[in-house]
């Protein structure tokens, strides 16, 4: 941690620290901000520096789909999406993220209601 990044435009963006993010968090000066700013800002940074819930909304408009919880864990993916590196997974490609022994899939018919009849 605490290493700066460098942006695919070229420029170094430091990594804030603990005090820096939590200063930044709770200035709530994020909230001015728009999806772009806040993608280019927070996907770059190892601290959470707003709330988690608002940089998801953000990514999502931004990458133009749903991003799954679980696809953060492997956030230098979605680096390489919004750096037009690498394309849109695939659902199958996102399920993939999944270990094996934490994947449940529930199939439910299309009909399932009036079955029940």
């Amino acid at each position: 941690m605490d290493k700066n990044r460098i942006l695919p435009t070229g420029k170094i963006l430091p990594q804030l620290k603990r005090a820096q993010a939590l200063k930044l968090a709770k200035s709530k000066e994020w909230e001015k901000w728009d999806d772009e700013r806040i993608v280019r800002f927070q996907l770059y940074q190892d601290r959470l520096c707003m709330d988690f819930d608002r940089f998801h909304k953000a990514i999502e408009k931004v990458l133009g789909r749903p991003i799954w919880t679980h696809e953060f864990a492997q956030i230098n993916l979605i680096r390489l999406e919004y750096e037009g590196i690498r394309k849109k997974p695939t659902l199958g490609e996102i399920m993939g993220q999944i270990p094996r022994e934490k994947l449940i899939l529930a199939v439910i018919s299309p009909n399932h209601d009036s079955e029940a009849k």
